[in-house]
């Protein structure tokens, strides 16, 4: 174009190139002679008169430093920073502290949000289990503080109300004493029970042995109380996408915490939970926090509805085995009948030197289970 616009003039080459004239001057005065002044250049504004100020950008910092794993539009909603989500994004790209693109599953998901949203509360709640092994910046503090390892999970589907329970391991007996609690808290609110689901995969925390031929501890806990029990399909784990949509979550907010001990932990996860069923909004669900969706379909719903703070499920089966103190109470585990057969050790007559004798031999401040005999 340049050379054919010095042998027969700019607009006659215009007019070939279907182009302005001032698009031929251009080119023409930046050409020097070499392919290297016919590069593109930036048109990117050399300066920017609303750039924020660097204590501007501080604030985004903290706040971005003390929730690591929340993005720009997410810091911009719940934390309320005065800036548009740009230019936090801006920021944090600067400063690298955007988190690495993260590859998307080659299938997409079956997009269910309107029919969950006519559902009834309380239609269905899925249960699962979480293994917190597998987190890197967690187990090492469970290691050392004797944290648990499981988590049990559940979650109402048209709602996303959460309620949690923790273990050190995989048991029907401590999912059976998990959604007992919740069928409980939720009888005492006037919930439903006969038009209550609650969903499980096929894990053996839930159905116990696969050779069983009659229903299990859970399931038989479930119908007790009015509700039915079902199973999904064996290896259609999507049916559980919302509890397992929980535990994505709580990767993220949650278990980046550090604790001090097993009462902070649990405190910490109460916190978590009632900050889930009552503040957070939820982008899958118009924003709106668990009660809010909650409200709109039970204008009579109370505030405590949802106030069921997690507990260890190893204290509430020892409260539930052990000795009550009451009279004429009857030890219900065998392993607590221990105690049944030590006595204190008898208090030594002030006159001991003068009777004849020794007392039986003790064993620390017990008597000996020879010396009883």
């Amino acid at each position: 174009m340049i050379q054919r616009a010095k042998r027969i003039g700019v607009k006659p080459a215009a007019r070939l190139f279907a182009c302005a004239p001032n698009t031929i001057r251009k080119w023409c005065n930046r050409f020097d002679g070499s392919l290297a002044s016919l590069e593109e250049l930036s048109r990117a504004p050399r300066r920017r008169p609303r750039k924020l100020k660097p204590f501007q950008e501080n604030h985004i910092l903290q706040a971005k430093r003390k929730l690591p794993t929340w993005g720009a539009a997410r810091l911009k909603r719940d934390m309320e920073l005065p800036y548009s989500e740009k230019a936090i994004r801006r920021v944090l790209k600067e400063h690298g502290l955007t988190r690495k693109y993260r590859r998307k599953k080659h299938q997409t998901k079956r997009c269910l949000r309107e029919i969950k949203r006519n559902w009834r509360v309380w239609q269905q709640i899925t249960v699962d289990t979480k293994n917190l092994k597998d987190l890197p910046e967690y187990i090492l503090q469970a290691r050392r503080l004797g944290l648990p390892t499981q988590q049990y999970t559940a979650r109402d589907v048209t709602s996303g109300a959460l309620f949690l329970g923790f273990a050190d391991e995989l048991s029907i007996t401590y999912s059976e004493l998990f959604i007992k609690s919740i069928l409980r808290h939720l009888e005492e609110h006037g919930a439903d029970m006969k038009r209550l689901t609650i969903q499980t995969d096929n894990g053996s925390e839930f159905i116990g042995s696969w050779q069983a031929i009659g229903a299990s501890a859970f399931t038989r806990a479930i119908e007790a109380a009015g509700g039915a029990h079902r199973r999904i399909p064996p290896g259609q784990y999507r049916y559980q996408a919302d509890v397992e949509t929980v535990h994505s979550l709580m990767e993220n907010e949650f278990y980046f915490e550090r604790f001090t001990g097993r009462e902070d932990f649990l405190a910490k996860a109460a916190t978590y939970q009632h900050y889930f069923n009552y503040c957070r909004c939820n982008s899958g669900k118009e924003y709106k926090c668990p009660f809010t969706l909650i409200r709109e379909k039970n204008l009579k719903a109370p505030i405590s509805l949802l106030y069921l703070p997690p507990v260890f499920l190893e204290d509430r089966l020892h409260k539930n085995l052990y000795h009550t103190g009451e009279v004429h109470d009857v030890w219900t585990h065998p392993f607590s009948c221990r105690k049944s057969w030590r006595r204190r050790r008898p208090r030594r007559p002030e006159n001991a030197e003068t009777m004849s004798g020794a007392l039986p031999k003790k064993r620390g401040n017990y008597l000996t289970p020879g010396a009883l005999s």
